[in-house]
């Protein structure tokens, strides 16, 4: 059989792809905090909700001993990341094995705890060793502090540490317990919460009034598991709910709930929250996954059009991506492998090692200040890599304890969370 229409139809499909990758993408963007929100650290990831630091004035040595303004204890046990409003730092943890859950607040200037409140707790869940039950970050908007406990429910406190409200949302059954963070957006907060749980309470996609408590509107979903967060972005006009999860990537109408579309191929477990740039949102999923990087704004299952590329390529289990100028960078936890990508078309540009090669050896996800993207390890081991298309290590701080949480980075201070204590980190 002659090669030529074998040829002629490969030399169609690269045309169109390329077209695919070289049109103007649309708008997109994910949905930033702004107002006064924007200068503190209100949120999973940050203001940008990506990891990405407005601000050059951090230090990027530090230890235990080195550049640490001041150290304090954390009662309990949790590997949710710090968030920060003026003068407040807010934690949550767990004690007695997740029986009683509460939320924290520290003195932000000194360090000093100032108040810590419990929710109504129903029950213990079952975690991963790697996990604990307050793994889940909070998020404010100024006035309330809003908190996910899992089979405990959902919850918000003002800042003198009174609970204005409480959702309990039934038993949560996810074999390695729960961890996605709430997403609080305009006057609404997002859940999501995948699990194989009793018929009272299946798995669901969820918008709850920020003031109230009440559920807006819910959404069954058929997946069994995950931990991820949700993200909210802006669609050429069009604000969409992207949901990375089991199998599938979902995009909800925040307003309504209402299914917009769908992309397949993501694997059995999902934790990586989706990035966005270049007109593309950036989907991993866990241990050999795939990455894909999806066109939105479609309708329906849009697998076939809307993916401009996916790559097997160093996708991360537990960390996030992060997009740093054109290129996407992945530390994959399953060998301590960091993978640069082109992020418009995919292409790899370098992959490199950091540190040992070690099972879910990173849990924190990276951050990007200036010129330097920083990836820390479950050791307290951060890797200081200069960014650009040449690989280039710059230095390792050792903070010498077990770090699984993010960090938080507010006028020129860094502030850790490890298994013990929470430091400030500044010149």
């Amino acid at each position: 059989m002659s090669p030529l229409p074998h040829l002629v139809g490969t030399l169609v499909l690269c045309a169109l792809g390329h077209l695919a990758l070289s049109a103007a993408p649309a708008p997109v963007s994910l949905i930033p905090v702004d107002g006064e929100g924007a200068g503190y650290w209100t949120r999973w990831r940050g203001p940008s909700g990506q990891g990405t630091v407005a601000g050059t004035n951090y230090v990027d040595t530090w230890s235990d001993t080195t550049n640490v303004k001041w150290k304090a204890a954390v009662p309990g046990r949790g590997h949710s990341s710090p968030i920060v409003w003026k003068d407040h730092i807010f934690l949550t943890t767990a004690r007695e094995y997740g029986s009683k859950v509460s939320m924290l607040a520290f003195r932000r200037s000194d360090g000093k705890l100032l108040w810590e409140t419990g929710v109504p707790a129903s029950g213990v869940e079952q975690v991963y060793h790697k996990n604990s039950h307050a793994s889940a970050t909070p998020a404010t908007d100024g006035q309330r502090v809003f908190a996910s406990f899992g089979t405990h429910g959902v919850a918000a406190f003002d800042f003198d540490g009174r609970l204005v409200w409480h959702q309990k949302l039934g038993d949560v059954r996810n074999y390695h317990g729960s961890a996605g963070s709430p997403v609080l957006h305009k006057d609404r907060v997002f859940i999501y919460q995948d699990h194989d749980g009793s018929s009272a309470l299946g798995s669901f996609v969820a918008a709850f009034n920020a003031r109230t408590g009440a559920v807006i509107w819910k959404k069954d979903r058929v997946e069994s598991v995950g931990w991820g967060t949700a993200i909210v972005i802006d669609a050429g006009g069009r604000e969409e709910l992207i949901v990375s999860s089991q199998r599938k990537v979902y995009a909800y109408d925040p307003n309504t709930g209402a299914e917009l579309w769908t992309v397949r191929g993501n694997t059995f477990e999902v934790i990586p929250t989706p990035v966005v740039g270049h007109g593309l949102v950036f989907c991993s999923s866990g241990r050999a996954g795939p990455t894909f990087a999806i066109r939105p704004g479609g309708k329906g299952d849009v697998t076939d059009t809307h993916v401009a590329w996916s790559s097997p390529r160093g996708s991360p289990f537990v960390p996030s991506a992060i997009i740093h100028g054109d290129l996407l960078y992945m530390i994959n936890d399953m060998q301590s492998i960091l993978t640069a990508l082109d992020a418009k078309s995919g292409a790899p540009v370098y992959q490199e090692r950091l540190g040992e090669a070690a099972r879910e050896g990173f849990s924190s996800s990276p951050v990007a200040v200036g010129d330097k993207i920083f990836f820390t390890n479950d050791l307290g081991q951060t890797f200081v890599v200069q960014a650009g298309r040449a690989f280039k290590l710059l230095r390792v701080n050792d903070l010498h304890a077990q770090v699984l949480a993010s960090p938080a980075l507010v006028d020129g201070t860094w502030y850790w969370r490890t298994d013990r204590e929470l430091l400030a980190i500044a010149r």
